[in-house]
């Protein structure tokens, strides 16, 4: 309920303060109000049906569908709680002047159109970013009733608030409320990056950085407050993973350097551009580092393993082709499929394998081919016996880097064999063979604990050198900007958030 409330009364705050700063200068100036309210209300109205018809398609989804809706309104909601953030930070104390600016061109343009457009914007915008920051919030809330109620309230309490600020009872400072609840909110957005790494997981975007790191369960149990505090209002879930750790001290740390940055610490034009390109060089050399240094497991199995009847089957891999030999007879097999099957990154198949068979069987061959048993109604016939053979095998074997998966010899050989001693032909069906079970999750066992330490390296060989060239990217963009505008307009001024907020009572008159 505590983060809902505090999005609604932040987010709404800003809205109404908007509206209340242009009604107060329309007062003055004995102007109608009757636009603005106009597009008051249809700005509302656009955002409550923008919520509503998030919700709807989220819930009409399937499971792992639902899964990427939430994953991509979380990114959404983080990048409009961020922007709003830093927004509010640096607009803050020159907000009224700037409305109030816009409303007197709108009036002096002698129609309403303008006024009526400029609230609709006003408060679609921030009613855009509330609808998306709460569904957001809604998706991993405890109790969503709770959730609701909390939205509500700090919506209405912000109504309040702008009222008695209109009619003059109430004067707040607005920078101290802004950055109070910025710091609450930047909390509640790094969660939400935690909450959007799980999702992406859970929809198959992200498997990499898996592993667990601390177990929380028993600093919040479920059903306690504390619980409360850390999963329902900081959205720090009790088992986190290395990624979703990383990515909530990536978010919050730079965050909270940026709020709380003393102005006396501001540094120089000079010395800033020069941070800017140094971050960006050190950020490229640790991602070639890291790229370079960190290895990647391979899956190295072996080329033969005992089948089911004890003998020794081995494949053997060259490019698109593949042979399996199994007691002194080769298979040739043939179409190389890509498959995920147990493992397997190829399936090779072949059918008729069988070739050529004798016509002529003895009795022990008939024992051999039955497993070691004498076949039901031979009676006293002892061969020789005369064979007639129908193959309808099917050969299937899975490999993963050259080496053997499974594999199975499925299908039936049927022999028809009649004569020495028979009155009438008898039908045997030969049985196959299959990889030995024990050999075969022994191979897919060790493909799966080969592909986590593949998607623990990742994190470090990939993801994070990636996320380190787009800080490097993003770093020399900024730098280049800065000195782009001192080449035009002479030496670079500090930055508005660098500059010291001396005088920081901000109030509405």
């Amino acid at each position: 309920m505590l983060p809902t409330f505090v999005i609604g009364l932040r987010e709404g705050l800003e809205a109404v303060l908007i509206v209340t700063i242009i009604a107060t200068f329309l007062r003055q100036n004995n102007a109608s109000m009757r636009g603005m309210w106009f597009g008051v209300g249809a700005g509302v109205a656009l955002a409550t049906a923008v919520g509503i018809a998030l919700n709807a398609v989220e819930q009409a989804l399937p499971q792992d569908k639902q899964e990427m809706m939430e994953t991509v309104i979380g990114g959404i909601a983080v990048f409009f709680v961020t922007g709003m953030i830093l927004w509010m930070r640096t607009h803050a104390r020159t907000m009224k002047r700037e409305l109030e600016s816009q409303a007197a061109d709108a009036l002096a343009s002698g129609t309403l159109t303008a006024l009526t457009v400029m609230a609709f914007l006003a408060v679609l915008r921030e009613g855009f970013e509330t609808s998306v920051f709460l569904v957001a919030t809604f998706q991993h809330a405890s109790s969503a009733p709770s959730a609701v109620s909390g939205a509500v309230l700090g919506i209405v309490s912000s109504v309040i608030l702008g009222w008695a600020m209109f009619v003059g009872g109430v004067r707040i400072n607005l920078q101290k409320f802004f950055k109070i609840t910025g710091v609450f909110l930047v909390f509640v957005a790094a969660g939400l990056v935690m909450f959007a790494f799980r999702t992406a997981h859970e929809a198959g975007w992200v498997n990499v950085g898996q592993g667990r790191t601390v177990d929380l369960a028993w600093l919040a149990p479920n059903g306690s407050i504390r619980s409360a505090l850390l999963t329902g209002v900081l959205g720090i879930p009790s088992d986190p993973r290395v990624i979703e750790v990383l990515a909530w001290f990536a978010y919050l740390l730079p965050m909270l350097a940026l709020m709380f940055w003393p102005a006396k610490w501001a540094l120089s034009a000079t010395t800033a551009q020069r941070a800017r390109l140094g971050g960006a060089g050190a950020a490229v050399v640790l991602a070639a580092i890291l790229f370079a240094a960190v290895p990647m497991p391979t899956v190295s199995l072996p080329t033969e393993a005992p089948d089911s009847t004890g003998a020794t089957v081995q494949v053997s891999v060259t490019g698109t082709s593949a042979a399996l030999e199994r007691a002194n007879h080769t298979y040739a097999l043939g179409n190389p499929t890509p498959t995920t099957d147990h493992g397997a990154d190829t399936r090779w198949t072949a059918s008729k394998v069988m070739g050529t068979q004798p016509t002529t069987l003895s009795l022990q061959d008939l024992i051999d081919l039955n497993g070691g048993r004498i076949p039901s109604g031979l009676g006293a016939a002892a061969g020789p016996f005369t064979a007639s053979w129908t193959d309808q095998t099917q050969l299937i074997v899975l490999t993963r880097n050259g080496g053997l998966v499974d594999g199975e010899l499925g299908g039936a050989l049927v022999l028809r064999y009649s004569g020495g001693g028979l009155t009438t032909p008898r039908i045997l069906t030969v049985e196959g063979w299959h990889v030995a079970p024990t050999y075969a999750d022994t191979a897919r066992a060790t493909i799966t604990d080969t592909q986590s330490a593949r998607n623990a390296r990742a994190l470090w060989k990939s993801w994070v050198p990636v996320a380190l060239l787009i800080l490097a990217a993003g770093l020399g963009l900024q730098a280049l900007r800065r000195r782009s505008q001192a080449a035009a307009s002479g030496p670079i001024e500090p930055a508005a958030s660098e500059r010291s907020h001396t005088g920081s009572t901000s109030t509405l008159s």
